[in-house]
């Protein structure tokens, strides 16, 4: 094997693990965060947990992402132990799809079928619909599909380069030497951990032990404990993504390592003492793509249905570990796992639930800001100042999350999510402040026992009934994406815009008369002024989802059009909230 054999072999592998992640991140795509919501919603039984982490990761194409996943979901609070560990045993069965694809560069036969079931036969045809897909397709569905088609594709030519480059090694017979060495168990598993743990893919390094396969060098003796180590050595994944996580996280990686670990070990106890006791006979033969399908099958399945039974001593096991230590707190923001952001569909759907929170607490702080103008309570106005200052911490962790996001890996239906979250969460922030502003307005009239005249009160309580209106529509508008409530919102805006300046034109006049003080009036204009701006935010949310739906971004531009659009529904709409909120004269 010559130099350029070396380099041949190299370029094979780089195209492999190429396709390999090209395919894996289309598929991820075309599922949209469907996956992963499914698999955090459905895992009430270990049966059902280890189906869906089968199917789930045999569409992604990676035990590993799955495994990273579920770390993610367990450090967030999302998922339990229990609950991971059939998700984890599945994803080892799951993996087994990717040898089984591979196998097929193996298919020999001069028939016209089984020439067709080859890949090198259909691949360059996948490849072609897949470059005029991601070419000449508009819609990103069609995109990620023809990103799937082409990956697929490249990863099987890098696959057929490998096997044609190293397909000399056969009459090299230090690289037979080498192979020998690895019929020893111990050494075989060893290696197979530690290329896997390089690579950080046991689909992959099976792969390569298929592409190898084809020298007809390695036999059944080698490739056994190869593949048993390729399962542990795929574990070095899920401990460096659980390393700064919580403690069930890290129990949920360590589950994983023990499962492989406890199952290479009993698989080698009835493999080789039923091969002393009986001498299989196939131990020196070669093994091509297929047999090392058939054993990676064999191994995972076996193993997940042997321990499966014994889920609940795994847990032990990892808690044992992995100690609890007192007064151990979950994180607030555990939902923005930075696990999640190499599936970048479910990070922003995580988001859009966080900043769904953070809309909830802000509607919260005003709606208890306006109660204490009625009635004052401190601590009532103490819940409305850590409900901004929680409101804040939500600001700053949603929008530097979503800033890890790269756009390129995101679609434009999510791009649009990602968008109106960026926008929105700084007008739930705005209103939190403002809510702030009529706490202190409220305690200001408590502390000084200033008392507002019976029909201010009244007009007040107006006002304040059509604010509470606007925000429960702008809320209910941005945590469903609902854009009939969209539209409401413009015109209840302008109306409450007029409210404020009767509210301050019916002050002026109880003031002449000598109904009321100039000190409350100052106290009145702060209250309407926080008012306003709360409704504006409002708008904002409101313009926001329609912009975004329709991919426009001008806000002050666009509430016009919102207007123009159809003035005379606008106007009637604002007709309805007017009398809705008449003042009593």
């Amino acid at each position: 094997m010559d130099l350029f054999s070396v380099l041949t072999m190299i370029g094979g592998l780089a195209l492999f693990l190429y396709g390999m992640n090209t395919m894996s991140d289309g598929l991820s795509k075309l599922s949209g965060g469907h996956l992963e919501r499914i698999l955090e919603k459905l895992t009430s039984g270990p049966i059902r947990a280890v189906l869906l982490g089968a199917g789930v990761t045999a569409v992604i194409q990676s035990s590993s992402a799955t495994t990273v996943m579920v770390v993610g979901f367990v450090n967030s609070g999302i998922m339990k132990l229990s609950q991971a560990i059939g998700i984890i045993m599945g994803a080892n069965i799951g993996t087994t799809m990717t040898s089984w694809i591979l196998s097929l560069s193996g298919i020999e036969g001069s028939s016209m079928v089984l020439r067709l079931l080859k890949p090198s036969s259909f691949s360059p045809i996948l490849a072609a619909i897949g470059i005029i897909m991601i070419m000449f397709s508009k819609e990103e569905k069609k995109k990620d599909v023809g990103n799937i088609l082409a990956g697929f594709a490249v990863l099987m030519f890098g696959m057929d380069t490998m096997s044609k480059a190293v397909a000399p090694l056969a009459d090299v017979p230090e690289f037979t030497s080498i192979l020998t060495m690895f019929s020893n168990p111990v050494m075989g598993i060893l290696a197979g951990a530690l290329l896997t743990a390089v690579i950080q893919s046991s689909s992959a390094s099976v792969g390569i032990l298929q592409a190898l396969s084809k020298t007809g060098a390695i036999s059944f003796s080698a490739a056994v404990p190869i593949i048993l180590g390729q399962n542990i050595g795929t574990c070095v994944t899920a401990l460096l993504s659980a390393a700064g996580a919580n403690r069930n996280a890290r129990r949920a990686s360590i589950v994983h390592l023990y499962f492989n670990i406890i199952g290479t070990i009993l698989f080698m106890a009835v493999f080789y003492t039923a091969n002393a006791v009986i001498g299989f006979t196939f131990m020196d033969d070669s093994v091509n793509a297929a047999n090392i399908a058939v054993v990676h099958s064999i191994f995972n399945i076996s193993a997940t249905l042997v321990l499966l039974p014994f889920t609940k001593l795994l847990e032990k096991l990892a808690y044992m570990t992995i100690k609890d230590e007192p007064g151990e707190t979950k994180e607030v923001y555990a939902l923005l796992d930075e696990r999640f952001l190499s599936q970048p569909a479910f990070a922003i759907s995580q988001c859009k639930n966080v900043a769904s929170e953070m809309s909830e607490l802000a509607l919260r702080a005003f709606v208890l800001s306006v109660e204490l103008l009625t009635e004052y309570n401190e601590e009532k106005a103490k819940e409305v100042v850590r409900l901004e200052d929680e409101v804040d911490r939500y600001e700053d962790e949603i929008g530097s999350y979503l800033l890890k996001l790269s756009d390129d890996d995101v679609t434009v239906k999510d791009g649009r999510t990602m968008n109106l979250i960026l926008h929105c969460i700084n007008d739930f922030e705005r209103i939190s402040d403002h809510a702030v502003n009529v706490m202190e307005s409220a305690k200001e009239v408590h502390t000084k026992n200033l008392i507002f005249s019976e029909k201010a009160q009244k007009e007040l309580q107006i006002y304040s009934e059509a604010l509470k209106d606007i925000l429960y529509m702008a809320v209910h508008t941005f945590q469903n994406e609902h854009l009939p409530t969209a539209y409401e919102i413009e015109p209840l805006e302008e109306v409450i815009d007029h409210l404020s300046e009767k509210l301050r034109d019916k002050h002026i006049n109880r003031m002449r008369k000598g109904k009321c003080t100039i000190e409350m009036g100052f106290v009145l204009t702060d209250i309407t002024t926080n008012y306003e701006r709360v409704a504006d935010h409002c708008s904002n949310i409101g313009i926001c989802l329609i912009e975004v739906t329709q991919n426009e971004y001008e806000t002050h531009g666009y509430a016009l059009n919102v207007k123009e659009q159809d003035i005379a529904e606008f106007n009637k709409k604002c007709i309805h909230y007017e009398q809705k909120y008449a003042l009593p004269e």
